[in-house]
């Protein structure tokens, strides 16, 4: 047991010094969220706000579109998790369980889709979502989005399917129950860190998208988050508290949500990513 302790010990600086550089940014913006413009220009910067200040968030909440893009980021990002997970659990479990001709071919197609870049389908999207009416929708982005999230989604359910024993559902079948039953009531439960590591990246890949809601959403009824934070830059100058409150309130509920599902989410990674 000593030689066990005095082998892992130096683990413990290296992990510290890791933890300090990915927390450093968070740190310093939520600091910054609560200086006041002046001090944010300081040089040297103050690690300390000399007089801390809610006027920051005040004025992001009460004086800006920040609570409408929240409100949007969230029916968006909610309605694209929720349609990506239905999908995907359907596809993967069909991918997992039924062998049919072209499914080799299908699941490759389903991972190149996953690897075209954004700038390569902005264009044919923009004209099939005007075409289609749906530009400066809630339903043009929920859909849009489901081309980024859907097949990484897809792909990591097949690998956790993958690894519940077949036998499992076939006593299931034997006893009456119907395919779709014993998706819902065995596979699905047993299944749960998968679903939850779906969940929690396509919720955080809508979340913090960029590009999809800059192209498609027009005005202030569908613009998401990370396009509002633009809005506190003008031709002339930045308002960097405002942009660190409103940058908080982004960040938030993204943390609670991977706080609140951790151990799950790094559970549904790791055997979906070892399972096959």
């Amino acid at each position: 047991m000593a030689s066990s302790s005095r082998a892992v010990w130096p683990v413990y600086p290296l992990a510290a010094v890791v933890v300090a550089i990915t927390m450093f940014p968070f740190l310093w913006m939520l600091i910054s969220s609560f200086k006041n413009l002046g001090e944010l220009y300081t040089v040297p910067p103050t690690w300390w706000p000399e007089a801390p200040s809610l006027q920051n968030y005040l004025n992001v909440l009460f004086d800006s579109n920040v609570p409408r893009y929240f409100l949007n980021s969230v029916i968006i990002s909610a309605g694209s998790t929720a349609i990506a997970l239905a999908l995907a659990i359907l596809a993967s479990y069909g991918f997992a369980r039924f062998k049919f001709r072209g499914k080799s071919l299908a699941v490759g197609l389903i991972i190149v889709g996953q690897l075209l870049p954004t700038a390569a389908i902005i264009v044919p999207l923009y004209v099939v979502l005007n075409w289609l009416g749906l530009l400066n929708t809630y339903l043009g982005l929920i859909l849009a989005y489901l081309i980024l999230t859907l097949p990484l989604s897809v792909f990591m359910l097949i690998s956790y399917f993958k690894g519940i024993p077949k036998e499992l559902e076939e006593a299931a079948i034997v006893d009456g129950a119907s395919r779709l039953g014993v998706l819902l009531r065995i596979t699905l439960p047993l299944s749960l860190p998968g679903v939850v590591a779906v969940i929690v990246y396509a919720f955080v890949t809508t979340w913090n998208e960029f590009i999809f809601a800059l192209c498609f959403a027009l005005d202030s009824g569908t613009k998401t988050l990370p396009i509002g934070l633009a809005e506190f830059t003008t031709e002339f100058n930045t308002d960097w508290g405002a942009v660190m409150a409103a940058s908080m309130i982004m960040t938030v509920p993204i943390a609670i949500l991977f706080l609140a599902m951790q151990k799950l989410f790094v559970g549904g990674l790791t055997a979906g990513g070892t399972k096959g």
